[in-house]
């Protein structure tokens, strides 16, 4: 199973070299990205279907103003049959940030920018995951120095 979150493109004339053309930059893309991998186990049992349905609308409907879900009562009972679940063993995860921090700390903020202006998409997540990575991070170069 993977998830990715985040995701900005990032075009050529935001990543030129300071005093370089624009059009010399390298486009990229930002992203959160893990992959699990995961051992799966069929649920067909009534009961844990019910229970699975229960969470999912405690996650998505916390304001509650839904039926109880019950086997044998209306108006999810008859419909558990036709739901099947997956419970997900994880076994492995890989995990990438990809957000510049490399570069200067001016060419990152630059970039912020850049894509609060736009706001398009995931643009905003972008700019506050990087922003974020800024506080924790700061100069690459001087951090990696540090090590």
């Amino acid at each position: 199973m993977a998830v990715i979150g985040d995701y900005a493109y990032i075009p050529t004339y935001w990543r030129a070299k300071a005093g370089g053309p624009d059009e010399d930059g390298v486009p990229t893309s930002y992203y959160s990205s893990v992959q699990f991998i995961c051992r799966p186990t069929i649920i067909d049992d009534p009961e844990v279907k019910a229970e699975i349905l229960t969470a999912q609308l405690g996650d998505f409907q916390p304001e509650g103003r839904h039926a109880a879900v019950a086997v044998g009562q209306d108006p999810y009972g008859r419909m558990l049959a036709g739901i099947r679940g997956v419970r997900l063993a994880v076994v492995s995860v890989e995990a990438k940030f990809k957000y510049d921090d490399a570069n200067p700390v001016e060419h990152r903020q630059r970039v912020i920018g850049y894509l609060e202006d736009r706001d398009h998409g995931l643009d905003s997540g972008a700019a506050a995951q990087q922003r974020r990575r800024l506080g924790a991070i700061g100069d690459w170069r001087t951090h990696r120095e540090a090590r």
